[in-house]
């Protein structure tokens, strides 16, 4: 799944292509039937072919959206229209569902909804845990999408599901009236008049029962139009809860595919933003590495401007901040050839030319794909230095979000010039684990923005985001990977490797010999 990690790569266009024909492809004529509303239950499971690309491609999208919806819970828990601004802009751009489209363009985006739910539930049914992160973000996306439907098209969908819940008639209600009217905020007899009122089954509304926001009566609930979504949506929830249990018994069968296991097994750990493997977009000027200390200044992540403080300060790197921060360098641009300047201009202020070329230029070389195996080598992801092994004395890598403690964290923000009122903040999300959380208010206070939708995935991503910002970056690609999340689940390929390759080599005052450096580092692109 390695092109996963590429934004809108063109083998993924050529994906999304291929994925409006796909009907087409299997041959006979499109029932538009079959896909009527753009809400649904998924009670019935596709039976279209899809290619594996398409597989991919439908799973990646809507995990992109789930994860989005993640980190907006947590960055705005009132929901509001920051969440719904950040939620509408990755369904437009990863699962977009228009009420304009034609009738084909409609059966494509509702045939991809469809297929990227059902692929999504194969790879969250193995444990609980996924079970129940899949579980409370579908019906999130569920949710949101019901408020946008008219009441035209709910009442469809309502009906086509067995759900015709009918309201209440003019009697019933002026007999009752003073009873609803005392249930509710601020709720008096006139808006009950003027209100539809459901009476639904007391079971079917425990939520809104246990809110103690409806009336209940007789073993039945009265409740009014505006909350009426909570019982459709616990009968969404319920549904997939089933379903999810059904689905993870089944899934043993799969185990004699070697095509789809491994995909799904990974859906779950997948990083899924750009990997930056060359350079922060083709249209991004190169960098010369006499502008990398003005650049640390105003647009390097924390993390790395760390780094490069410490480099500047003690004039070098142990082995886990030289590739940690050495990578980030090559993927905002930096040449090998002005790699080796930089480096050398530092590390001969605390020792000879000789030892340099003898123990670090050929590391640098390595990174570039120049020496070794020539493995091109792609700049470390947040979840990748967040899951790396913690620093030690003398260190300069990780995470400081998650790595310093707490008074550290405060004094190097401190020393970065970033007001008491941004600290506090930034702190919060710290203190709750969410620490690209913590990184994206960082950005937000010290590039004065206030709720960015940056859903920050990558140091480099931090680094493009600010150039465009700044105006450095000129016709800059946009850095906001698609929906990427603050607690995605990292890689464990990529955090083992990260942590072999530090262990083997985080000892000041011994270097590693360039054969043993070097087969570590390519044990970690195995």
């Amino acid at each position: 799944m390695e092109h996963v990690r590429r934004a809108r790569t063109g083998r993924e266009r050529r994906a999304t292509k291929s994925a409006n024909t796909g009907a087409r492809r299997s041959g006979g004529p499109r029932d538009f039937n079959k896909y009527k509303s753009r809400l649904s239950l998924y009670n019935l499971p596709p039976l279209d072919e899809v290619s594996l690309e398409e597989f991919e491609l439908f799973a990646v999208d809507r995990l992109r959206v789930l994860k989005c919806i993640e980190t907006a819970k947590i960055r705005f828990p009132k929901r509001g229209e920051e969440f719904n601004r950040s939620l509408r802009n990755t369904l437009k751009e990863n699962l977009n569902l228009s009420t304009s489209a034609t009738p084909d363009e409609a059966y494509d985006e509702r045939r991809k909804d469809h297929i990227s739910h059902f692929i999504l539930r194969l790879a969250y049914c193995k444990s609980e845990d996924l079970r129940r992160w899949f579980l409370t973000h579908e019906c999130e996306l569920f949710r949101y999408r019901f408020d946008l439907e008219d009441g035209h098209s709910v009442n469809a969908f309502l009906k086509d599901n067995g759900m015709s819940y009918v309201p209440m008639d003019g009697m019933k209600k002026e007999s009752m009236v003073q009873k609803l009217a005392a249930v509710g905020y601020q709720n008096n007899e006139d808006k009950v008049r003027s209100t539809d009122y459901f009476e639904v089954r007391f079971e079917e509304a425990c939520e809104l029962v246990r809110t103690r926001r409806v009336y209940v009566e007789k073993g039945f609930a009265y409740v009014p139009k505006h909350d009426i979504l909570s019982i459709i949506v616990g009968a969404f929830r319920a549904n997939l809860s089933a379903a999810l249990t059904t689905t993870s018994k089944a899934l043993p069968n799969l185990e004699e595919d070697s095509r789809l296991l491994p995909m799904l097994s990974n859906l779950s750990k997948q990083y899924l933003g750009n990997d930056y493997s060359n350079g922060a977009g083709s249209k991004a000027e190169a960098v010369s590495a006499a502008a990398v200390p003005q650049l640390a200044e105003e647009s390097f992540p924390m993390c790395m401007r760390h780094s490069h403080t410490h480099l500047m300060e003690n004039h070098h790197l142990k082995h886990g901040a030289r590739m940690q921060y050495g990578l980030f360098l090559k993927g905002i641009g930096l040449s090998l050839e002005e790699a080796l300047l930089f480096w050398r201009r530092e590390f001969s202020k605390s020792m000879s030319m000789d030892k340099f070329e003898k123990n670090h230029a050929y590391n640098i070389r390595h990174n570039y794909g120049k020496e070794g195996k020539r493995t091109d080598y792609t700049p470390y992801s947040c979840m990748k230095i967040i899951m790396s092994n913690p620093p030690s004395t003398g260190d300069a890598h990780g995470c400081p979000f998650r790595h310093f403690d707490n008074d550290s964290l405060k004094l190097r923000m401190m020393q970065f010039k970033v007001p008491t009122k941004g600290i506090n903040e930034v702190m919060k999300y710290v203190q709750n684990q969410h620490y690209q959380l913590a990184c994206v208010k960082y950005f937000e206070v010290t590039h004065n923005v206030e709720h960015s939708d940056l859903q920050l995935q990558h140091p480099n991503q931090y680094f493009q985001k600010s150039r465009e910002i700044r105006g450095g970056a000129g016709d800059a690609t946009s850095a906001s990977a698609p929906s990427g999340s603050a607690a995605s689940v990292p890689s464990s390929s990529s955090a083992t490797a990260a942590s072999t390759v530090t262990s083997k080599a985080n000892d000041d005052d011994v270097e590693m010999g360039d054969d043993d450096l070097m087969s570590a580092l390519d044990s970690v692109e195995q």
